[in-house]
């Protein structure tokens, strides 16, 4: 829960960086490919658990 809350704030801080600084924005600058990151972050994060549980021998 904590390394969550942790990688929100890092990733807002890192948008108000890159806006202020005027700096482009390191992710894609459309929806689907916003999305794109979002769902292949869900992915990694779901795989990750079922690894998990699969090596406490649930």
């Amino acid at each position: 829960m904590i390394a969550a809350l942790v990688g929100l704030v890092l990733g807002i801080l890192i948008g108000v960086g890159c806006r202020w600084f005027d700096l482009p924005l390191p992710a894609p600058p459309r929806v689907v490919g916003a999305l794109l990151v979002v769902f292949m972050t869900l992915g990694f994060i779901g795989t990750d658990l079922v690894l998990a549980q699969m090596g406490s021998g649930r």
